[in-house]
């Protein structure tokens, strides 16, 4: 994801950009392939009846661009506030897109393989490694025909995939037969 940060009529504090490389990393782990281009400006608005300061979060994501923009007269609640916005707006948009594209398909997905990476049956969740290396979080709740207690790690699973609140997750798990 590339990032530009400006400051208008005001000079960037360290402050203010250590709040937007964390919510960058927050997207980053969240919404790593959907949000291509980052742009944050903040602004002094003195002239604005809100006075004080704008900032404005431009997210490009594919075939489409998110804005949202906070007026205010403190910078770092405006950027949590505006950050907070612009993930319950992708949010929107991927659920948006997952239903489209449930309508679109009359198949289901095939199913994926992975294998066991780490159960922690104490704790009711575990992760999937999966074939292109990536974690994927499961609950005990996802699977089917088998006990969490069951499982160890190594052991080869299928899996449907879906996008949860912090990343990809396992909407189903069974042993590979």
């Amino acid at each position: 994801m590339e990032l530009k940060v400006e400051a208008r009529n005001v000079e960037l504090k360290k402050g203010w950009q250590m709040k937007i490389d964390e919510e960058k990393e927050k997207l980053l782990r969240n919404y790593a392939s959907f949000v291509l281009h980052l742009r944050v400006v903040i602004e002094a608005t003195t002239h604005h009846k809100e006075g004080g300061y704008e900032v404005k979060i431009v997210a490009s994501v594919p075939n489409d661009t998110v804005v949202v923009s906070k007026k205010g007269e403190v910078v770092r609640p405006l950027l949590i506030e505006a950050f907070d916005v612009l993930t319950l707006q992708l949010k929107e948009r991927l659920r948006k897109i997952r239903k489209v594209k449930k309508g679109a398909d009359a198949a289901p997905d095939l199913d994926k393989a992975g294998v066991i990476n780490m159960v922690s049956p104490h704790e009711s969740y575990g992760f999937i490694r999966s074939v292109d290396q990536r974690e994927i979080y499961f609950h005990e709740n996802a699977l089917k025909n088998i006990g969490i207690e069951e499982l160890a790690e190594g052991d080869s699973v299928l899996y449907g995939e879906t996008f949860g609140d912090k990343g990809p997750q396992a909407s189903w798990v069974r042993l590979a037969k």
